[in-house]
């Protein structure tokens, strides 16, 4: 296939599989570039199965048995994709409007990450809150948990380093970003770092045109003048019949980074199975 979105998810205390069926059942509603695939190595129930056109296992080592967060397979990614070109997902998000006008966008880079991103409110994102180490060490303020790449030479050179930065963090991280140096590997400042090493920063972004870009719902992102623990339980969220998403009251658009596990109710499942069925029956 020549397009196609991949979501890796592996299940650790959170169940990201779930997670990447809600996100898979959202895409198919919305979009007519549709194909799925998810990247796992745990059992996928046998009614996830219709929504993912392919189930692809993680292949060689799980270099993420003892980890919490499970990143450190992601650089495999690029070597088990079947599609040519790949939006990359977060498990923890959902489309809530068509993105396919996205590829004719993307189609003439290698690899694009997302630099803009913006809060429930459609504020773009300017705190440092979560990001010191980025601004301390001058590193491009890039996402990699929604991302595009070009399955060929250049986009295998950006994974290929992905996986000596996974492996070597700490190495890495004491050289490169000693300000607030983080003490974990994170996806976000590997792949930043690796824009400011190649200095790729502009070939990899689209600052201008905000593609690819989420929602994303941390709680200190939203412009709160008080930080909460957890957003879901600080404004109203309600997901219609018709799988349109409403945080206080403020319709959302595009992709929604919801973060909270808690915020993936059975019901929400259950409204999208239900939206898509019809859709299907009313093809008919």
């Amino acid at each position: 296939m020549s397009k196609g979105h991949v979501i890796f998810a592996q299940n650790s205390d959170v169940n990201y599989l779930r997670q990447a069926y809600a996100l898979a059942l959202s895409i198919k509603l919305h979009n007519k570039i549709n194909q799925v695939c998810v990247i796992t190595n745990d059992k996928v129930p046998e009614h996830y199965k219709k929504v993912f056109d392919y189930i692809v296992e993680i292949p060689w080592n799980d270099e993420a048995k003892d980890s919490v967060w499970k990143i450190e397979n992601r650089w495999k990614i690029i070597y088990v994709t079947p599609f040519k070109e790949n939006l990359v997902y977060d498990s923890d998000m959902l489309l809530l409007n068509s993105n396919d006008h996205w590829w004719n966008v993307l189609k003439n880079k290698d690899v694009v990450l997302s630099s803009n991103v913006f809060n429930y409110r459609g504020n773009k994102i300017t705190s440092n809150y979560y990001r010191q180490s980025f601004e301390e060490n001058k590193l491009p303020n890039t996402y990699f948990g929604l991302h595009y790449f070009k399955k060929n030479e250049s986009s295998f050179e950006f994974y290929k380093w992905l996986e000596i930065l996974t492996k070597n963090y700490q190495t890495f991280y004491q050289k490169f970003c000693p300000s607030t140096q983080q003490t974990w590997a994170s996806m976000d400042v590997s792949s930043a770092l690796i824009l400011k090493i190649l200095d790729v920063e502009e070939q990899c972004t689209l600052k201008t045109l905000s593609i690819p870009t989420f929602t994303h719902m941390k709680p200190a992102l939203q412009d709160w003048s008080l930080l909460p623990f957890s957003w879901y339980d600080t404004v109203s969220s309600v997901f219609t019949d018709q799988c349109e998403l409403k945080i206080g009251n403020i319709l959302q658009n595009g992709v929604f980074h919801y973060v909270e596990d808690e915020f993936l109710t059975h019901e929400i499942i259950q409204k999208l199975e239900n939206k898509l069925k019809k859709n299907a029956e009313e093809k008919i």
